[in-house]
C-alpha cells in the first residue's frame, strides 16, 4: 500500500480506502456485523487505514458497523470520515438538516455510533451553495475542532461542475473534497482540480470505478434489473456507455490488469486525487481494489512513506 498527505490536513491515508454507503441496506443487501468485520480487517492487512461514511447511510447503521468494528481493534490505526447533514427515513429517502445545533446534534449521534472520541474528517454532504453560505454553523465546527470531537473539516459536493464551495474552502477552514470523479466522468478537472491544488485541498475521489460500469463485468447488449440504479440510464445512453467501456478495455488496460484495478490507479495518478473510495461487498473485492496501489507511479506530489 501507497500513502499520501489528505491535502492540508495531518492526515496520512492510503490511497485506496473503503467507501461504506452499502453497509445502510441500499444497495440489495442487508450486512451483518462479522461481514463488515472481514472486509475491515482484509482492508487493514492491505494496508488500507481510510474508511468514508456518513450519518445517513441507514440512521447511523454503517457508522455503528463501524463502531462496533472498531472497539476490539485500535482506532488509531483507522482514519475515519463522515459526513452531515441529512437524516435516514427509509430506502433512498432523506430530509435535509443544515441548522447548526441540528449538526451538532448529527455529530454527537455519530460519535456515539462510531464509538469514538473523535472524526478525522467530517464533511458537509451535498450541501446546496444556500446550506454552504452560513457563518454560524462553520463557526458551531469550528468550535468542535478546537474542542476535539473533530480533527479537520471537508465538503462532500454535491455536483461536478459548480466550483463555489471549492473556491471558498479555505475561507471555512476546509481541507479536504470528495467528488464523483472517474474514468468516464473528468468533469472536476474542468475547475475544481485546479482551484483544490492551488489551495492544497485533499481530494477524495468517490464512484471511482463508475458504479460498476469500470469493473470490467458489464458487455455491450447488458441489461439491468429494474430496481437497479444504473437502469434509470435511458437504453441508447446505457448501451452507449458499455460501448465505450468496452472500447477503454481494447485500447487503455494493460494485458494482465483488471480493469477495476487500472480504473481505480487511472483515478490516483492524476496529481490532484489523494485517495479513491470505492465500495466493497467482500474482502476479495479489497484484495483486488489493493492492488491500484502497484500501479501507481512515483511522481504524485502528495506521496508519502
Amino acid at each position: 500500500m501507497k500513502y499520501r498527505k489528505l491535502g492540508k490536513t495531518n492526515l496520512r491515508v492510503s490511497v485506496v480506502g473503503i467507501g461504506t454507503w452499502q453497509y445502510g441496506g441500499e444497495w440489495g443487501k442487508d450486512f451483518k456485523q462479522h461481514e463488515v468485520n472481514e472486509i475491515l480487517d482484509k482492508a487493514h492487512e492491505t494496508g488500507i487505514n481510510f474508511i468514508d461514511t456518513a450519518e445517513c447511510y441507514g440512521d447511523h447503521l454503517s457508522e455503528r458497523f463501524i463502531g462496533d468494528y472498531l472497539q476490539e481493534r485500535r482506532r488509531e490505526d483507522w482514519v475515519i470520515a463522515t459526513k452531515f447533514g441529512h437524516q435516514f427515513h427509509g430506502h433512498l429517502d432523506r430530509s435535509r438538516h443544515w441548522d447548526p445545533q441540528e449538526v451538532l446534534r448529527q455529530l454527537d449521534s455519530s460519535l456515539k455510533a462510531l464509538q469514538t472520541d473523535y472524526i478525522d474528517l467530517y464533511q458537509a454532504h451535498s450541501c446546496t451553495d444556500e446550506e454552504f453560505n452560513n457563518d454560524d454553523l462553520w463557526t458551531m465546527l469550528d468550535k468542535q475542532v478546537q474542542s476535539g470531537k473533530i480533527r479537520h473539516l471537508g465538503v462532500s459536493l454535491k455536483t461536478n461542475v459548480e466550483d463555489y464551495q471549492t473556491k471558498r474552502a479555505t475561507e471555512f477552514n476546509i481541507g479536504a473534497l470528495q467528488v464523483v470523479y472517474n474514468r468516464l466522468d473528468r468533469a472536476p478537472e474542468e475547475a475544481i482540480f485546479p482551484s483544490a491544488q492551488k489551495q492544497n485541498l485533499g481530494i477524495l475521489a468517490r464512484v471511482p470505478l463508475a458504479s460498476g460500469f469500470l469493473s470490467g463485468k458489464y458487455k455491450p447488449g447488458t441489461t439491468f434489473d429494474k430496481g437497479d440504479v444504473r437502469a434509470r440510464n435511458e437504453k441508447e445512453t446505457l448501451q452507449k456507455t458499455l460501448e465505450e467501456v468496452e472500447k477503454i478495455a481494447q485500447t487503455e488496460v494493460p494485458s494482465g490488469v483488471s480493469m477495476a484495478t487500472w480504473a481505480l490507479a487511472w483515478c490516483l495518478n492524476h496529481p490532484a486525487v489523494t485517495t479513491v473510495i470505492p465500495g466493497c461487498k467482500n474482502p476479495e473485492q479489497v484484495i483486488a481494489n489493493a492492488k491500484a496501489a502497484d500501479l501507481l507511479t512515483g511522481k504524485h506530489p502528495q506521496n508519502i512513506a
